[in-house]
């Protein structure tokens, strides 16, 4: 049997399969075709980062500038500032907000009570479903000078007030803190369903071996889902360059902006409110490829430690 016999065959036994479960395959469709529209088809938007993009004349017809809005984004003086404030922002989600949802997973996963774990649980998902507004408004509430409940409480105990809101030191670590407490509740799903997933004879056999809690949990468990732990930490690295725009743009004020700017609100900025769309796309574009760039660099590595990684 030759090549082309054998190709044949696999196209036939393909259409056999394919054929069969057409139903099952057509619950594929709605799914190919969001990310065919709206993923997909908008990546030829990205051919206005070279161009002196005119809506007057579309894609077709705008003058090629090459990369002359790339050389304008390195030269700029700010430049650098919002690299530093959006590296500096993920930094510290990366290195805090990242290991807490892990953390409290294993700390849920030792509850015996299930009422009292599925109370946990609906407490520290909902803050997930409140807007950033809402989350912004409880801070204001929280941390303002003039009728800020942890500035009062402050005054009640004899120290002086403090500006958490206009003062830029406090900014990044205002920012992580909301982060957590807003996120920290949803991103424990995985890993309790990861967990949940662990053969329940390794603890038994653990606990044979006179192996307590905190033993079982290092030896057994967390090795059962690094796995789940690394591909997620690959992930996070593609959004190293991406700031929650919302969040940023409703606590920035004029007294914080030295360090609140990130690429997030520039590109609303330049891109929106000042109609350059090319230099905006050409922002954007830079900041998808040095994502992609790290989520490679970080499977190879991932691999190169004995982990699967993401591909």
């Amino acid at each position: 049997m030759n090549k082309r016999d054998v190709r044949r065959l696999k196209w036939r036994s393909g259409f056999n399969i394919l054929k069969r479960d057409k139903f099952l395959y057509a619950l594929i469709l709605p799914g190919l075709l969001f990310f065919l529209v709206f993923k997909y088809v908008p990546m030829w938007g990205v051919l206005i980062a070279f161009q002196d993009y005119s809506p007057y004349l579309g894609f077709l017809h705008s003058e090629w500038v090459g990369l002359e809005h790339f050389q304008r984004l390195f030269s700029n003086p700010d430049f650098y500032r919002i690299l530093r404030n959006t590296m500096a922002i993920n930094v510290l989600n990366l290195i805090f907000f990242f290991p807490i949802p892990i953390v409290l997973s294993l700390m849920m996963n030792e509850v015996r009570r299930s009422w009292f774990k599925k109370t946990i649980q609906s407490i520290i998902y909902l803050p997930h479903f409140l807007s950033w507004v809402i989350i912004v408004g409880i801070s204001f509430l929280m941390l303002s000078t003039s009728a800020g409940v942890i500035n009062q409480l402050l005054e009640l105990v004899g120290f002086s007030q403090i500006d958490f809101l206009t003062e830029p030191r406090y900014f990044w670590v205002l920012l992580t803190l909301q982060s957590i407490w807003k996120e920290v509740g949803w991103g424990t799903v995985i890993f309790l369903a990861a967990i949940a997933g662990v053969d329940v004879q390794l603890y038994e056999a653990a606990k044979l071996d006179g192996a307590a809690r905190l033993r079982q949990m290092w030896h057994i468990t967390l090795p059962a889902i690094r796995n789940v732990i690394v591909v997620l930490l690959i992930l996070r690295m593609g959004h190293i360059m991406d700031v929650g725009f919302e969040q940023v743009y409703l606590m920035m004020n004029g007294a914080v902006s030295e360090v609140a700017e990130v690429f997030d609100t520039y590109v609303y900025r330049v891109g929106v409110l000042q109609a350059q769309f090319s230099y905006s796309t050409a922002v954007g574009l830079f900041k998808s490829v040095i994502g992609f760039l790290l989520v490679v660099i970080a499977n190879q590595l991932s691999k190169k430690f004995g982990e699967e990684g993401v591909y």
